[in-house]
């Protein structure tokens, strides 16, 4: 008897699964909400990713808002799929789509467990998040990452690892720019450059130089020498302690990176051009003028050499030489590098 009971009891629930499977079968197919041819070739268009960093929760609700055409939402969101990507969707809409620059997020802080002290042991989960509600962080720097690898977790590319020195690692091939660790960072250490710059301040540090060098051997002092050494007017402010970059301006010359005494700036690029003049030089010196590592020797009226293990391939010698008898040696692999 119990097992016919059973048995009963399986096929009743089976049955019944299977009407209400039918029913909602039926409720979908008379209920989906069919998409626009547009918002079909806009949501091919997309690469799937689904990571929200237009704003959206997915590539799906992203191509729906487009193809809606209220205006409101902008052709340009998509990091992933970046320029080329928006100019597709610009043309199934009808509309320009302005130029976009790729961008690329960067750890704006160098100080790793070697080089920031700490204001207490924390034990605790190893999440950045965890340590920041506690009195804000055991970094004695107020400004600095906690190495806590909350932007491991939450990068949808695995574009990020962390590093021995408790700091994290971004991979330039894998990162998309689209923000989400930047976004989540507690300290807001991580933030978000052009692609094509290739030197930038490791530190925000708002502190006077003075208690900054108490809690980090690489913290910037705002001793303003990047300002002044920088050729490029308005490139670098100081703004309170902290040299600002103005990114339009800069050239990623490399100057403030080698200047800087307490080597707070970041160079992204692997290799570094060098200077080369060619025998039909003159001798004006107007190239020895500008070079701030004294790379150039020669005699007035003769040709000059550079002096290749001082050139740090700024270029500035390349832009000022009156008859153009300087080249820049690797400037190509410089650039493809970047």
């Amino acid at each position: 008897m119990q097992i016919t009971a059973l048995l009963k009891s399986i096929l009743g629930l089976g049955g019944l699964s299977l009407v209400f499977g039918v029913i909602l079968a039926l409720a979908f197919k008379k209920l989906a909400v069919k998409m626009s041819e547009i918002e079909l070739g806009i949501r091919e268009i997309l690469p799937g990713a689904n990571c929200g960093a237009c704003g959206f929760p997915g590539c799906d609700a992203y191509a729906h808002a487009l193809a809606e055409k209220t205006g409101r939402t902008p052709p340009n969101l998509c990091t992933v799929g970046g320029s080329n990507t928006a100019k597709k969707i610009g043309e199934i809409l009808g509309v320009e789509v302005a130029e976009m620059e790729p961008m690329i997020s960067v750890l704006r802080c160098k100080g790793g467990k070697e080089e920031s002290a700490e204001k207490f042991d924390y034990i605790g989960p190893g999440d950045c998040r965890s340590n920041y509600i506690l009195l804000g962080g055991n970094k004695a720097c107020n400004y600095g990452c906690l190495g806590g690898g909350h932007c491991v977790t939450v990068c949808p590319f695995r574009a990020i690892r962390m590093g021995e020195n408790h700091l994290p690692i971004i991979d330039p091939d894998k990162c998309t720019g689209c923000g989400i660790c930047v976004r989540e960072c507690p300290r807001q250490v991580l933030e978000l450059i052009p692609r094509s710059q290739l030197i930038y301040l490791a530190c925000k540090s708002l502190d006077k130089g003075k208690d900054v060098k108490q809690v980090c051997k690489v913290g910037c002092i705002g001793c303003t020498l990047c300002v002044k050494v920088c050729p490029y007017e308005g490139a670098i402010e100081m703004k309170g302690n902290l040299p600002r970059m103005d990114y339009e301006k800069c050239t990623s010359c490399g100057i403030c990176f080698n200047k800087c005494p307490a080597k707070s700036f970041i160079d992204r690029a692997p290799a570094r051009p060098y200077a080369i003049i060619s025998p039909q030089c003159n001798g004006c010196g107007e190239c020895v003028k500008v070079c701030q590592f004294k790379a150039i020797e020669g005699e007035p009226g003769k040709r000059h050499t550079v002096i290749k293990d001082k050139c740090i391939g700024c270029g500035r010698c390349f832009e000022v030489c009156p008859i153009k008898v300087i080249t820049m040696a690797g400037a190509l692999g410089y650039a493809e590098a970047a």
